[in-house]
């Protein structure tokens, strides 16, 4: 650009004579002195029929002043300017399209030449861009110096801590083994006390299922005679087999196995399992209260807070509310016992008295014992040790990882743009927040508010063969509405300044950003010497 500068002063200078249209670099095809040839080849004219006003050239090559082609060129000078062709049709059509105004030079329209200005601030313009290369290629050069001590410094890291790695492997192999060796007794310990555990579970259900089975049997036995007979077996309905809703005297023989009658020992081991599910007790549920006296549960199983201690009266009150208590049920018991036409000393002894134990808990197994208990913690000791240096492990392991692919990774012929990798940059617009972190991903979100959307994750460099790092390649990203997953592409632009400028859709879920960057920013020409800065001859 600086080299542009400097030239341009020679090129306002030079004044070629020649047809008015024509650019000095074709000056010598329009030799006054010889036939012009057309430009493509297709015919030969006399030098007067040049700018003639009339076309005889297919290319319109014969006619560069006029608008008598539609297909000719008309070239401005705008000396102090940049030149310019326009159509010849533009020419003499009362708009001034060249700064120097020589398109209208028989429109009778006075063009102002505006060329001195617009030079001067295309030179303005040309000046600060060349301003912002030097500045930004001084901050490059910063930038790669920068990357090539880091890189250093995680080499460096990399080297300690792949040292690292193998002493922490082996300390994780020895905690292992302290682990796995402190488990095999906690197993054990645990295994045995389930076992016990299922086993009075086991004992427990099999009790329960033993009294069920008494006072079925007592139901049954309304004559109180130790026995229960088909007759009595056929006053519940319930017991049906064949559907019919009544239990016929065969139905019942069949269920007592064959015979007549069956005693309490026998009904358990042959009848019952056959009639639990349908028998139905005659005596409706009741809510029983509370009883006042602690539950004796087995001592490994949780026991309830346990009370401040009484005093001596109040021991005292609460063991003859106990004995009353007794009394009175054992009084209902007698009266519910004669009522029913019992006889107390006929009647088949008492069944066990089920403990008083929701299911809830009795489902609950019990607290460990103090030996089982110290296996446990010293097996849970063991395994915080090994999970902790395991989860330590596996942290330096990701470290290695991503320093691996830090140190690997092309962020350019020198590094440059490494400082991106680990930084995010947004653009608000009216309806979107876009953000772009380098090398990783690019998303858009609803401005106010909502879920962001995945415009691509990092794909690779994707400039043209000569410039493969001005650009960047986002692939992936979210898939759109019956079309393609989105995508982005990253124009990478000189600046002082890293920041997304713009952000485009020029086709359906293909997206353009614009970031400038230091990073970006070519060697820039010498600077010309100043004046009187030269050597004498």
């Amino acid at each position: 650009m600086l080299l542009f500068l400097l030239l341009l002063p020679m090129c306002w200078a030079v004044e070629v004579k020649r047809p008015r249209g024509v650019s000095l670099t074709n000056h010598h095809f329009y030799d006054k002195s010889k036939p012009f040839t057309c430009l493509d080849g297709s015919a030969s004219i006399p030098f007067d029929h040049v700018n003639d006003d009339y076309c005889d050239c297919k290319d319109g090559s014969d006619e560069p002043g006029t608008a008598a082609c539609p297909n000719g060129s008309f070239h401005c000078s705008n000396t102090g300017y940049k030149p310019l062709y326009i159509p010849s049709r533009w020419v003499n059509d009362g708009v001034c399209d060249c700064c120097d105004g020589t398109d209208e030079y028989n429109s009778g329209i006075v063009c102002e030449n505006t060329c001195k200005e617009k030079g001067r601030k295309e030179r303005e313009t040309l000046q600060q861009m060349a301003e912002v290369t030097r500045e930004g290629f001084r901050l490059k050069k910063m930038l790669i110096e920068d990357w090539k001590k880091a890189r250093e410094e995680k080499q460096k890291k990399l080297i300690e801590l792949q040292a690292g790695k193998k002493s922490l492997e082996d300390q994780v192999e020895v905690l292992r083994a302290v682990k796995e060796e402190a488990e095999r007794p906690e197993k054990e310990a645990k295994d045995q006390h389930r076992k016990l555990w299922e086993e009075q579970q086991a004992a427990s259900k099999a009790q329960r299922e033993r009294e069920r089975a008494a006072s079925a049997f007592q139901e049954l036995d309304d004559d109180m005679d130790g026995a229960v007979s088909v007759a009595e077996l056929q006053t519940h309905p319930e017991l049906d087999t064949d559907g019919d809703g009544t239990l016929s005297e065969g139905e019942a023989q069949t269920l007592l196995g064959g015979d007549s009658q069956t005693d309490a020992a026998s009904f358990y081991d042959r009848i019952w399992a056959a009639i639990r599910d349908k028998y139905r007790s005659e005596v409706p549920p009741t809510d029983l209260p509370s009883p006042s006296a602690p539950d004796l549960t087995d001592p490994k199983e949780e026991q309830p807070p346990v009370p401040s201690p009484a005093t001596e009266e109040e021991e005292e009150d609460q063991d003859e509310e106990e004995e009353e208590t007794e009394e009175e049920e054992e009084e209902e018991e007698e009266e519910n016992s004669q009522v029913q036409g019992e006889q107390p000393k006929e009647a088949p002894p008492p069944l066990v008295t089920p403990q008083t134990v929701s299911p809830t808990e009795e489902d609950k197994m019990p607290p460990y014992d103090e030996q089982t208990q110290a296996f446990i913690d010293a097996a849970q000791e063991a395994r915080s040790k090994f999970e902790e240096a395991e989860r330590s492990l596996r942290d330096m392991e990701e470290s290695i990882r991503n320093l691996e692919q830090e140190i690997s990774f092309d962020f350019g012929p020198d590094g440059e743009f490494a400082y991106l990798y680990s930084q995010c940059y947004e653009l608000t617009t009216n309806e979107y927040v876009y953000r772009l972190c380098p090398f990783k991903h690019v998303s858009q979100k609803p401005k106010l508010g909502g879920s962001p959307t995945s415009l691509g994750t990092w794909g690779s460099w994707a400039g043209p063969d000569q410039d493969k790092f001005s650009a960047m390649k986002y692939e992936q990203g979210t898939g759109c509405w019956q079309g393609p997953n989105r995508s982005t592409t990253v124009r990478l632009l000189c600046g002082k300044e890293t920041v997304v400028t713009s952000t485009t859709e020029p086709s359906r879920c293909e997206y353009l950003m614009e970031l400038t960057t230091p990073a970006a920013c070519p060697e820039p020409p010498p600077e010309p010497p100043t004046e009187g800065d030269h050597d004498e001859l």
